[in-house]
């Protein structure tokens, strides 16, 4: 085992530049303590482990949410800056969204709302839960040794209910609208990187694709589309003799649906497909414009996928950036599915919709920061000696890969050997223990912390 990764440690070290001096050693505490403990990371069970070493009454871990002044999104900024240098240095940056809904229960809880629950409805049955509805951008990205790619979340935002925005004298904002401010800071921060975001239906508007659009040179979006879509070719140019107001839109297009009734000789392509496998698939595709009454005209290239082998329903998608292939439509929308994973994994192993905070500050600053620790453990995992981010830790039956759970117990044991044996003048007995001891040692650790 080695001492803590020096990328971590510059990491952490940039992080203390925001925060007062007598902020930071709590801070820093926290996050470690918040990769070693299981289950719920309440304040209070974060304090039992950090609060050892840490001088000050257990009252001031509290108020490192509550009252202390320091800024959510520049610990983000500097996470993104991290992550695209480690992960992504050349190349198209891949982008990924959604929203979930965290149960937090209690009369006084801030932001609180009554949100419909993707992950328990159906199509046959609607579930709905209080809490909090996050909406959530992530950067995928390939951690070394791990056969799939990972969705590490970088800027996350509350979205409120209409009756709690007018209760808190603030303005009224959809899902969309978030992703769209996310997908703007977010440009600002890499103005000379072109991204591409991939979101499910609930982002498939005209109002984040012309916003794409207004970026085309650093963004473009993928999602689902509409069978029945109306779309138009591009307007005539105007006449010198032309009277009257100019065009907006030209011909009326057929609809996808139509085009895909009519046309009989259909390309074949081997995709990329959900669960790192590949699928043989039929496509249609074609382009138009989408127009939307005081929003403008967008064009889009649609793609239609037939799934050959029957387990998987048809799907209509599109992207704003017209140059792009129907193989990289359809590869682009399926990584969406990582975020998933992250929001699973993180419900699993970082106790995601186990915080109590209540106030203001701290519903907006202890759960955005459980997200960004998942990417903060894949970047610690990512520098960590090649020999040990090989092993597998938890295995079961069909397991052959890594997953998050193994990346999470390598950091754990990284930092436990730190905390355990990193230390002047306590080397020399430590180093006399065998390293099954030592293993020992480490998984009692992880069970009982």
């Amino acid at each position: 085992m080695e001492k803590i990764p020096q990328r971590v440690r510059w990491l952490l070290d940039g992080y203390s530049q925001e925060f007062s001096a007598s902020v930071w050693p709590r801070f820093r505490r926290m996050i470690l303590a918040a990769i070693l403990i299981i289950g719920a990371r309440t304040v209070w069970r974060l304090y039992r482990v950090a609060g050892g070493e840490t001088q000050g009454h257990f009252s001031s871990f509290h108020r490192v949410f509550s009252h202390r002044r320091w800024c959510s999104f520049r610990l983000a900024r500097r996470l993104a800056w991290a992550l695209v240098e480690e992960f992504a240095p050349r190349g198209v940056l891949e982008l990924v969204g959604d929203d979930t809904v965290s149960q937090h229960r209690g009369a006084k809880v801030y932001g609180k709302g009554c949100h419909r629950d993707a992950v328990r409805s159906s199509h046959t049955h609607l579930a709905h839960r209080w809490g909090h509805k996050w909406v959530v951008l992530a950067l995928r990205v390939r951690v070394p040794g791990v056969a799939r790619t990972w969705a590490l979340p970088v800027l996350v935002a509350l979205y409120r209910t209409p009756e709690e925005s007018a209760k808190s004298g603030l303005r009224h904002r959809t899902p969309i609208q978030l992703m769209r401010g996310l997908l703007a800071v977010w440009i600002r921060w890499f103005p000379r990187r072109k991204s591409v975001f991939a979101g499910d239906g609930g982002f498939a508007s005209h109002e984040l694709t012309s916003f794409a659009w207004r970026h085309q040179q650093r963004l473009s979006i993928v999602s689902k589309f509409t069978a029945n879509a109306v779309l138009h070719s591009p307007p005539p140019r105007r006449t010198k003799k032309q009277m009257g107001r100019p065009r907006v839109v030209g011909k009326r297009q057929l609809s996808p649906a139509q085009v895909v009734a009519k046309t009989k000789q259909r390309q074949r392509l081997t995709v990329h497909w959900y669960g790192g496998g590949k699928r043989l698939v039929e496509i249609v595709t074609g382009t138009g414009c989408w127009y939307r009454q005081g929003q403008g005209l967008v064009p889009i290239r649609w793609v239609y996928a037939h799934d050959l082998s029957g387990t998987h329903r048809d799907e209509y998608l599109f992207s704003s950036d017209t140059t792009m292939t129907p193989r990289q439509i359809i590869e682009t929308f399926v990584g969406r599915w990582d975020i998933e994973v992250t929001f699973e994994e993180m419900r699993a192993h970082l106790g995601l919709e186990k915080s109590r905070g209540r106030c203001r500050q701290t519903v907006l600053r202890v759960e955005p920061c459980l997200f960004c620790l998942y990417s903060v453990i894949a970047f610690w995992f990512a520098n960590l000696p090649a020999a040990q981010r090989k092993k597998i830790h938890v295995a079961w039956i069909g397991k052959n890969n890594l997953c998050f759970s193994d990346a999470l117990k390598s950091v754990r044991n990284n930092i436990w050997h730190h905390q355990l044996f990193q230390h002047a003048g306590r080397n020399t007995p430590f180093d006399k223990l065998k390293p099954t001891t030592k293993n020992a040692i480490f998984n009692f650790l992880n069970l009982v912390t």
